[in-house]
């Protein structure tokens, strides 16, 4: 052994030594070492291949300018008066020479700081995105580059599949190797969304700043140099105070990397910033924005420019306005919707002034009612089988537990249906209530369009439940149409600019959501609240069917009605719930509602109500089953030949004479021959009876 060893480590005839082969291990290695490198050349190879197909295909520097992104939308009212046009605005393109330099380097700064190294993505943020994720077990995404950026905005959409970020990543590189540096920045700063409608720098700063971006100073380059990562939410239309804020990030920023001078860096003062004023904003906005999200679902996807034609008449809209503004108590809000016969929504004041608030509280507010809700009460209590001129008793009542107080503190005693609801008193409604049940109280304002939850507790029938008053406006408007289902609608046409039509609104079919007798006699009652109870104060010189209503504490005041089939609803209150000294529904409601209705109604013909009741049958005919009692002393009762026995007269009833009676006994309906030859039976004599012969 130690010789054969000797043999194998010595050298032969002094050449060299015997090479050793590679373990296995070893030849793996190499192996997946060869076939990586071949894989990234090839994956790089392909990579090139798809960048510079896909570099040829970009179109031109200019047609790239000319390329714009956004849908102008061009609102019109019912006449076609423009109302506002809304989409993309784009002001002054500007070469790379003609943006300030403090905007080009905010942007760079903010959005993109290697963004002169890169080569359209950027391997080394990539990398520490993937470094940070791994150490410390957050996602963290990585923040696309400035030509990543420009690719989506021209050329994709904002979804963030891994499809598309490949398709980026391809396209970024591309127009990095079809377009220089200044002219990727300049592509970008003239197209990328700032908000508010604003894309470009120099459409942000006459909009922000109301002079051309050209004139843009340190201070106004940081603003809109942060608006890009959140438009909506960092726009000094939105919020000033977040913009700024976010400003501030940014001219870190440039000072960490050395862009501006910690010296000019504090001297930035954005208190001293004159931002330009709102103009356009009024209260069609209100109007525009609870109509125009419902484009998605009446046309789809569309990016081309279209007309939208509303129901909104510009007269009612703009004496809604001053009516609201007029009457609405100091430190209060208030809303109206008003709508046609049909469901179009002919004005909608969302709040006192737009600019202010933006909040939408025609649409979006959820407040009690108070007894404006006792509309469905009473649709129950006239659906049950009471009139308005039925008797009810006014009196201290507890039910569950629970006892209802009028607002006066006093009781009228016994009074009929109309007069209990046109003086809104609470305990005759909670008698009601519990008498139909609170269920089908809240089963006939589910049945009217009421949308938000609805609880059965005993004090639902006094309007604890919240509301929105476009859903108590519809409600009204359905009785105005005489118990006909209405859907609140606000446009009717959607056309493309040269005119193709995209959308036009069909007549509907409404179904019948009572009886006619029903909705007249619900008229009737609304009519008496105000020609005689609580809303006096709405009266317009024409016939005028409508309820107040006034929450706890004063807290809410509505008033809701009807004339010449214009209906409207009107809420006032303050946003934060806190009570309203001198606020009722009678009141600065019903005052604003006959401030607008004056107007509404002016072109139209007086119409009278139809509260003409017509009972059906079942009320106006005796209960069959009243008829037929155990004790014949007590109830009227059938005999055994079905004549109808009046107990109290028994043995009175005048007896026929038995000739006329046989005169007048209708004959037979069969003779006896023929009830023989039909069963069977034979004639004879003899046969046994019961047995065929």
């Amino acid at each position: 052994m130690a010789r054969n060893d000797m043999r194998r480590s010595a050298p032969s005839g002094g050449g060299k030594p015997e090479k050793v082969p590679p373990s296995g291990w070893r030849k793996w290695l190499r192996r997946m070492f060869l076939w990586g490198f071949s894989l990234a050349l090839l994956a790089v190879a392909a990579l090139a291949v798809a960048v510079g197909l896909a570099a040829q295909s970009l179109p031109g520097f200019d047609e790239m300018k000319s390329n714009q992104a956004g849908q102008m939308i061009v609102v019109r009212a019912r006449d076609g008066t423009e109302l506002v046009s809304l989409g993309p605005s784009y002001g002054k393109w500007l070469s790379y020479d003609q943006i300030p330099a403090v905007m080009r380097d905010a942007m760079v700064s903010v959005e993109d700081r290697r963004f002169r190294s890169h080569i359209g993505i950027d391997p080394i943020g990539l990398a520490r995105a993937g470094y940070v994720s791994a150490t410390t077990g957050k996602s963290v995404r990585a923040t696309s580059t400035i030509t990543q950026q420009l690719a989506r905005t021209v050329f994709l959409n904002n979804s963030r599949s891994l499809v598309r970020k490949g398709r980026e990543a391809i396209l970024a590189m591309a127009l990095e190797w079809k377009f220089s540096k200044e002219q990727i920045l300049e592509l970008y700063l003239n197209k990328v969304y700032f908000g508010g409608g604003a894309y470009g720098v120099d459409a942000a700063s006459r909009k922000f700043f109301g002079h051309p971006g050209t004139e843009m100073s340190l201070s106004e380059a940081a603003i809109v140099a942060g608006l890009v990562k959140a438009p909506s939410h960092y726009a000094p239309t939105a919020d000033k105070e977040a913009a700024v804020g976010r400003a501030g990030v940014v001219l870190s920023l440039m000072e960490s990397q050395g862009v501006v001078s910690s010296a000019d860096a504090a001297a930035v003062d954005f208190s001293k910033v004159k931002f330009a004023a709102e103009s356009g904003q009024n209260s069609v906005r209100y109007f525009t924005d609870w109509a125009l999200p419902q484009l998605d679902l009446l046309l789809g996807e569309t990016s081309e420019p279209i007309e939208v034609w509303t129901t909104l008449d510009v007269g009612m809209q703009r004496a809604a306005t001053e009516a609201i503004r007029n009457q609405v108590p100091a430190g209060a809000q208030g809303a109206l919707v008003s709508m046609d016969r049909d469901g179009a929504v002919l004005a909608l004041v969302g709040g006192t002034d737009y600019v202010s608030s933006n909040y939408n509280r025609a649409v979006n507010s959820v407040r009690q009612p108070g007894s404006a809700w006792k509309l469905f009460v009473y649709l129950a209590a006239l659906e049950a089988g009471y009139t308005p001129n039925d008797k009810v008793v006014d009196e201290p009542v507890t039910i569950e537990g629970w006892s209802p107080r009028n607002s006066g503190g006093t009781y009228a005693g016994e009074i009929d249906v109309r007069t209990a609801f046109a003086y809104s008193k609470n305990t005759v409604a909670a008698q009601l209530g519990n008498e139909v049940g609170f269920s089908a109280v809240a089963g006939m304002a589910r049945r009217f369009g009421i949308t938000t939850p609805i609880s059965t507790v005993p004090s639902m029938v006094l309007g604890t439940n919240e509301v929105r008053l476009i859903d108590m406006t519809r409600a009204f408007a359905s009785v105005s149409a005489k118990g006909q289902a209405l859907e609140p609608y606000g446009i009717t046409k959607i056309e493309t600019t040269d005119g193709r039509v995209l959308y036009e609104r069909k007549q509907a079919s409404n179904a019948m959501l009572v009886p006619a007798y029903v909705a007249a006699g619900i008229t009737d009652m609304l009519q008496s609240a105000v020609s005689i109870g609580t809303g006096r104060a709405a009266q317009i010189g024409r016939p005028v069917a409508g309820k107040t209503g006034t929450t706890t504490s004063n807290k809410d005041g509505w008033f809701l009605g009807f004339s010449s089939g214009i209906t409207t609803g009107v809420w006032m209150g303050r946003d934060d719930d806190k009570p309203v000294p001198g606020l009722q529904g009678g009141t600065a409601p019903a005052r604003a509602f006959a401030a607008y209705m004056g107007v509404a109604v002016k072109g139209r013909p007086v119409e009278q109500f139809d509260t003409q009741v017509t009972l059906p049958a079942w009320q106006l005919e005796p209960d069959d089953e009243a008829n037929l009692g155990t004790n014949p002393e007590d109830y009227y009762y059938v005999d055994e030949q079905g004549n109808l026995i009046d107990p109290a007269r028994k043995g009175q009833e005048p007896q026929p004479d038995p000739q006329e009676a046989d005169q007048a006994a209708p004959p037979p309906a069969a003779s006896e021959d023929f009830l023989d030859q039909a069963t069977g039976r034979r004639s004879d004599p003899q046969a046994k009876p019961g047995r065929p012969g």
